[in-house]
């Protein structure tokens, strides 16, 4: 790792400072038949509801983090990002909060949700036509107009940002035996791994990546951050073009395994959080009950279990063919 992770002193410190600007969002136990058939007896899933979070998504924490860490003078020039939605939705929350601008790139296909998430919060959005022109028109930008440029995912501030959630969720369920995170570019997972192995050393960690970018699963096996690779999953939010150094140490340090979900299963989660515990989530936000569900079922059986459901920013017609989709899987399997 290039830098030390964040401690449980600086997490706690962070959790703190931003209390008047993020949420604690709930635990909520998912007691049914289709688990008890599923998983068997005794298994406990409880899922951490970050889809409540202030913006839809757990961005807010690491964003927010990283924008009161400015200076006045970068404070009054404001802030610009990248992003497929949900991390410029956050920075579009936090610079309004906080008392900045905020001007934000993201591909002309991102979701319309999210787009009308920026600018409910007063962000200037600016489409580009693919990742590639994203990245050089924010740089651009940050170049011309001066803005803090914020990492969706990479940092030790972000991290920090992020670690609040797993301490918040180890202080809600102090006796879980696994944690199971999305993984994009690794900002989330690598700060709840870091706050939830400090606090339970013996508390599985594992991460869920998109089989149609599994960026973070081939850096673990080649031990460097790799490019991504024939992107193809419905999962946008979990689909960053690279991996870094940073969040990959974190990780490769605190995470006992990551598993790889496809769109099929992917939508079969957000089918099934839908019909049984009535939550509308993007496909990311399902990721961990799609592993529960698929690769980690044999090995979460007989466990006390949390789930990270990461965000809910989807637009309607969306969201609907995908609900579509997994109940027509649902009904095949059953």
């Amino acid at each position: 790792m290039t830098d030390a992770p964040p401690t449980l002193a600086a997490i706690a410190a962070a959790a703190t400072r931003l209390a008047p600007f993020v949420r604690e969002t709930p635990v909520w136990e998912w007691r049914d038949d289709l688990l008890r058939r599923t998983l068997g007896p005794g298994t406990d899933v409880i899922l951490k509801l970050e889809l409540f979070q202030q913006s839809g998504t757990f961005k807010a924490r690491g964003a927010v983090m990283n924008i009161l860490a400015l200076t006045a003078d970068e404070i009054k020039r404001g802030v610009t990002a990248v992003s497929a939605g949900n991390h410029a939705a956050a920075v579009a929350y936090a610079a309004a909060t906080v008392g900045t601008t905020a001007k934000v790139v993201m591909p002309k296909t991102a979701s319309p949700a999210r787009v009308a998430v920026c600018h409910r919060f007063g962000a200037e959005v600016v489409l580009a036509e693919d990742v590639a022109e994203a990245f050089a028109l924010v740089k651009e930008i940050e170049r011309s107009e001066g803005r803090s440029f914020v990492h969706p995912f990479e940092g030790i501030r972000t991290a920090t940002g992020t670690a609040t959630l797993g301490l918040e969720l180890m202080r809600q369920l102090d006796n879980l035996d696994a944690v199971v995170v999305p993984i994009g570019g690794g900002g989330l997972i690598g700060g709840v791994a870091a706050a939830v192995k400090q606090i339970r050393p013996g508390c599985l960690v594992y991460g869920v990546e998109p089989r149609g970018n599994d960026v973070i699963k081939r850096s673990l096996a080649s031990g460097r951050p790799e490019q991504a690779a024939n992107v193809a999953t419905i999962a946008d939010s979990l689909s960053p073009p690279f991996a870094l150094p940073y969040s990959l140490g974190l990780i490769q340090r605190f995470v006992d395994d990551v598993v790889l979900v496809d769109d099929d299963e992917l939508t079969e989660g957000l089918y099934l959080l839908f019909d049984r515990m009535k939550l509308a989530v993007e496909p990311a936000g399902a990721a961990t009950t799609a592993a529960l569900l698929g690769p980690l079922r044999d090995r979460i059986a007989g466990r006390r279990v949390g789930l990270v459901v990461c965000g809910a920013n989807i637009d309607p017609s969306r969201f609907g063919q995908f609900l579509e989709r997994g109940a027509a899987r649902w009904r095949e399997r059953s």
